[in-house]
């Protein structure tokens, strides 16, 4: 008899990565217009840290949750008025954010999310094209609409988005790449990726290093993940009718802006743009585009990104995390002692 029970990483209140618990709950029953998938990795992304400590996310979360935007596993079952689909089919894709999520044994997920896995790319590889690598596509080729030849920063740069937009940047024709990452190991891996030159960001005055390695000029797009001072000094490496998208804040802090520093610095006053970048908007029904488009760009991405990995263009680098130590998981990821894209593993104890 197939049991109803299941083993998943639930947060019973908002709060420290211990909130996260190991735990027995129902297995999920599927709807019309779903499958059920046997889960074997579940991506994890910053915004799942900042649903579990309270921090903003423009879908509530209401507590007992299970959090995981990104799945990737064997269809177990087919629910009514699903078509193209069939039990035994290794799927990938992402959960519904209003509902429950994937750091758990089995899902129960929209149909219309699943894309087959390719081959030549592993489960624990097809998480991180999912968020971190639609948001990775779409922030270079519109939110800072990278140019062949431009150049563009990349902010935590040895990270899940930040690792996969300097190779991505580099397949669409950068000029130059310069990545940043806070420790020798991490800068040595962002230049193993393909980027032009890495910096360490933890000073003060960084922007003058990326300044000086444009010439003076400073970059064409910058990708943009922390607020406080980092940000302003960010700011401060943006080319004249360069653009700035600032897609999270991985150190914790509101973005601020203090446009009369930027002036006295002769910085954001020549036509730069300065804006915030939403990756859902591109990809998901409930976006900003009509659904049909939103489609279009989710598959468009996730192919291009999927046969750059057969072919060996992009590498995706992964940490695996038993399910049982989602916990540990959350806090490499909070105190940034990872690299790569970091995986929960349902069926590993």
């Amino acid at each position: 008899m197939t049991s109803k029970i299941m083993k998943a990483a639930v947060i019973n209140a908002k709060g420290a990565p211990d909130v996260l618990v190991y735990s027995d709950v129902p297995k999920p029953q599927v709807k019309p217009g779903q499958i059920l998938v046997r889960n074997e990795a579940a991506g994890i992304n910053f915004a799942e840290v900042e649903r579990r400590r309270g921090g903003f996310y423009p879908v509530p979360t209401p507590t007992p949750y299970i959090l995981g935007g990104e799945y990737a596993g064997v269809i177990e079952e087919v629910g009514p008025g699903v078509e193209g689909l069939a039990v035994g089919d290794e799927v990938f894709g992402v959960t519904d954010p209003f509902s429950s999520g994937c750091y758990a044994q089995y899902a129960a997920v929209l149909a219309a999310s699943a894309i087959k896995l390719p081959q030549g790319v592993s489960k624990a590889q097809s998480t991180a094209l999912l968020i971190q690598g639609m948001t990775a596509y779409w922030l270079l080729k519109e939110g800072v609409k990278l140019e062949p030849g431009k150049a563009v920063l990349v902010m935590a740069a040895a990270g899940g988005v930040g690792s996969l937009a300097v190779q991505i940047a580099r397949l669409m024709g950068a000029g130059t790449v310069i990545g940043c990452a806070g420790s020798a190991e991490k800068r040595q891996a962002v230049l193993n990726l393909g980027a032009d030159h890495a910096i360490d960001y933890s000073g003060s005055d960084w922007d003058q290093q990326v300044r000086d390695l444009t010439g003076g000029r400073g970059v064409d797009g910058a990708l943009v993940m922390t607020g406080g001072d980092s940000l302003m000094t960010a700011l401060g490496c943006v080319a004249p009718f360069g653009i700035a998208r600032i897609y999270g804040t991985a150190n914790g802090e509101p973005p601020r802006l203090d446009f009369g520093e930027l002036f006295a610095k002769e910085r954001m006053m020549t036509n730069q743009v300065l804006g915030f970048f939403n990756v859902g908007n591109h990809v998901f029904p409930m976006g900003a585009l009509p659904p049909q488009e939103a489609a279009r760009n989710y598959r468009e991405s996730i192919g291009q990104m999927a046969e750059w990995v057969r072919d060996g263009k992009l590498k995706v680098e992964t940490t695996a995390f038993p399910l049982s130590q989602a916990a540990a998981a959350h806090r490499a990821i909070e105190t940034r002692n990872s690299t790569g894209k970091v995986v929960l593993a349902p069926w590993v104890d």
